[in-house]
């Protein structure tokens, strides 16, 4: 008897992995119910530019605001607080021409992210490396950006970014390896050479 169930139990298995119409859909991880408002905290700047966590909080918020799915409040009104830190702002030029003047840059943010729930005290998720890039040719060129112009672009990836993460849920957007990131070679076991100099 048991081998009679144990066969069907692998014909139905066996019927199941070669159909294709079986896919995969993860059900959608929203925020708890009790969170009606959203709050964006001014974001940390913990880097040498000057001015940069106006910008993307800005942005943040806006975004939140087009997608008009959670009421944008102030703190002490909110129920969900996103909390931002820029880490990392690195311009880095990438290409020359024959005087050695850069022609094209290659600008990289990163950012830590999460959201706070004010009614349970605790972070619902965080995205400690949200990373965006932006290369892009000299304001001297045809078609080229400013330093600012490149900037604007980023801030608009990453505040959808934020904006996806708090609400599509879990997996919308992931986070780069803390071994990849700028100055983190420490962190690497002793002897190891850093694949990524």
């Amino acid at each position: 008897m048991r081998k009679l169930a144990f066969l069907a139990a692998a014909i139905a298995l066996a019927g199941c992995a070669g159909s294709s119409d079986i896919v995969y859909r993860p059900a959608d991880q929203k925020l708890p119910l009790h969170i009606k408002r959203i709050a964006v905290r001014p974001f940390a700047n913990k880097t040498q530019q000057f001015g940069l966590e106006e910008k993307i909080t800005l942005k943040v918020i806006d975004e939140f605001l087009k997608n008009g799915e959670y009421t944008v409040s102030p703190e002490s009104a909110a129920q969900g607080v996103v909390v931002g830190e820029i880490s990392h702002y690195i311009l880095t030029p990438i290409q020359y021409d024959v005087n050695l003047v850069p022609t094209v840059y290659k600008l990289n943010v990163i950012a830590g992210v999460r959201l706070l729930d004010r009614e349970q005290n605790r972070y619902l998720w965080e995205e400690p490396a949200l990373q965006v890039t932006k290369m892009y040719s000299a304001a001297t060129l045809p078609g080229g950006l400013t330093e600012e112009q490149a900037r604007e672009a980023l801030w608009e990836i990453l505040a959808k970014d934020v904006m996806l993460r708090t609400v599509s849920g879990f997996g919308s957007v992931s986070s780069t390896s803390q071994k990849r990131l700028p100055g983190n070679q420490d962190r690497l076991p002793a002897g190891a050479v850093n694949p990524n100099p």
